[in-house]
């Protein structure tokens, strides 16, 4: 079926602003609130939410087969579970009603007052309830620093990690859309020459700019996917700061990873942005080698060219760019982390999530965390205002944004901004 949503001579009746992350074809999914309280899936074209529970109710996708009640709930899960045809069908007829020469929507204003909303005034939701939650590690760069600071230098890469997409189970009850602050989290910490932890709030959270995918219901339970079929199963993505307080990690990950120093928040862009949009800008990847294992191997561009920075913003003053990187330095695919996730029969469903890992190019200002920006806090980045930042201080604002480019075409992700507020008290 032809995917007539990316032509990029289409233009929209609705004005989109020059470098809009959203133009006509964008067409990413979401969930949003409205001033009336109504809960609806919608998409967004420039500055504009467009409520599809609306044009469900009045007709527009006619012939397309859906429930009736398939964009007015709160969720996307449904709409994911119905696969890639149905997702196509929907993205293209967006497309054909709000291009610039189609009438019907654009001269009936009764239906358009009912239909399209300015985005500063509805609030974004958390589009999936997420099921499950995976957490790859498979930036090169990325693992490679970690590995020099906490490890040997010398073999600063684990000897598996060339092999597997390296992961971990997260927690999905404390994943946020952009917007909700988190606070400082409490753990154990081992300062450095101790021998005996001590309890309090972290003292070095850190942001992990990251990119996440959602996956429809892949397979039953002890049915691999292939990597070839693998992107089949991939909804779309979502820009992702995958929150982690270093100290905690340091004294808890042996032997057994990440804990109470991931689990305590994790932000995500709200539109996803389905697979069918970041066509376009397919790439190759890195080389790998040694070569991986035959279930791992792929061929073709599995890579995708998304520009990513991160800003913090410290409270009441400009943000400073801390970081500008690049999805495509990403060691080990989206495909590839799907197959190795699935090989052994492990169920996929709709509304999963499985994050990138922390996305580190090859030069200091694209890596992708304060752990690697300030080597572990042994050079503070200086922010607009003259203060220095080791890791992120309670009232900076974490800012991740993502966007691709190919010549006149960009497709983008919008933002994820995070709080970070100061540690709750305990009650004793």
């Amino acid at each position: 079926m032809p995917n007539t949503a990316n032509d990029p001579n289409r233009k929209s009746w609705i004005p989109v602003p020059e470098n809009s992350d959203f133009p006509i074809q964008n067409i990413p999914f979401g969930v949003f609130i409205t001033k009336e309280d109504v809960i609806t899936i919608g998409t967004r074209i420039g500055n504009c939410a467009i409520d599809m529970g609306a044009l469900q109710q009045l007709g527009y996708f006619e012939g397309i087969e859906l429930t009736d009640d398939m964009f007015m709930q709160d969720t996307l899960n449904d709409f994911i579970s119905d696969g890639r045809k149905t997702w196509r069908l929907v993205r293209n007829r967006l497309a054909e009603l709000f291009d610039e020469n189609n009438p019907i929507l654009r001269d009936n204003k009764s239906h358009r007052e009912v239909v399209i909303f300015k985005v500063e005034d509805i609030e974004m939701l958390l589009p999936v309830q997420i099921g499950d939650y995976t957490d790859f590690y498979s930036s090169k760069e990325h693992a490679t620093n970690v590995g020099k600071m906490f490890r040997d230098p010398d073999n600063a890469l684990l000897p598996n990690w060339l092999h597997i997409p390296v992961g971990y189970h997260g927690r999905s009850s404390t994943i946020v859309p952009s917007g909700i602050p988190v606070h400082r989290p409490y753990g154990q910490t081992l300062p450095n020459g101790e021998t005996t932890p001590v309890f309090g709030p972290s003292r070095l959270v850190d942001f992990e700019l990251e990119t996440a995918f959602i996956t429809t219901d892949a397979n039953l339970m002890g049915e691999p996917i292939s990597v070839e079929e693998a992107e089949e199963h991939i909804f779309g993505m979502v820009l992702f700061n995958d929150w982690s307080a270093r100290d905690i990690q340091k004294w808890e990950y042996v032997p057994l990873g990440p804990f109470l120093a991931k689990n305590f928040a994790s932000s995500i862009s709200p539109w996803i942005v389905t697979m069918d949009a970041l066509e376009p800008f397919r790439t190759k990847g890195p080389e790998q080698s040694p070569e991986p294992l035959p279930y791992l191997q792929q061929k073709g561009e599995k890579a995708f060219d998304i520009n990513l920075e991160v800003a913090i913003k410290p409270e009441n003053i400009d943000e400073t760019i801390v970081s500008r990187s690049n999805f495509k330095y990403m060691y080990w695919s989206m495909a590839q982390q799907l197959a190795h996730h699935t090989i052994n029969g492990c169920r996929v469903n709709s509304g999963d999530m499985m994050g990138s890992g922390t996305i580190s190019g090859p030069t200091e200002d694209s890596f992708g965390s304060m752990l690697e920006l300030t080597w572990g806090g042994q050079k503070p980045l200086k922010m607009k205002d003259g203060s220095e930042r080791k890791f992120i201080n309670d009232n900076d604002t974490v800012i991740i944004r993502g966007y691709c480019q190919k010549g006149n075409l960009r497709i983008g992700f919008g933002e994820v901004s995070t709080k970070l507020l100061p540690a709750v008290e305990l009650k004793h």
